[in-house]
């Protein structure tokens, strides 16, 4: 599998964005970046596994929630410099905010008005920030 990732274009800092989507739907439920130790870790154990930069570690998807995912299929595009992920989204949720989907968020009126469905409540799952 080595040959594989070496064949994606990772960027300077060595990371490639990574699409979530529902595999039975098609939404789209969140982006992240992978390097190339998060990718290897996602083909391995068949969950995602991303790289944060914020906290500049490895995040596997939902090892705080629960909401995991479960990879069904990963695909490439063209150019091999961004990844879609088509999962099952374990528990519902793929947005740390608890809503289904990170892209809630709809301009409307020249502002954004966020129409995701709520699954759970951050602060009870995170704690408060």
């Amino acid at each position: 599998m080595t040959n594989a990732i070496d064949q994606l274009a990772f960027n300077e800092a060595g990371l490639i964005p990574a699409i979530a989507q529902d595999g039975a739907t098609g939404e789209i439920l969140m982006m992240a970046w992978m390097n190339r130790e998060s990718l290897a870790m996602t083909i391995e154990t068949g969950e995602a596994v991303y790289w944060s930069r914020s906290r500049r570690k490895l995040w596997h998807k939902g090892e705080s929630s629960g909401n995991i995912q479960k990879i069904q299929e990963i695909r490439c595009d063209c150019d091999k410099d961004v990844l879609l992920l088509k999962i099952e989204q374990v528990g519902g949720a793929a947005c740390h905010t608890g809503r289904r989907s990170c892209f809630s968020w709809v301009l409307a009126n020249g502002d954004w008005a966020d129409d995701g469905v709520m699954v759970f409540d951050p602060e009870e799952t995170y704690g408060k920030s």
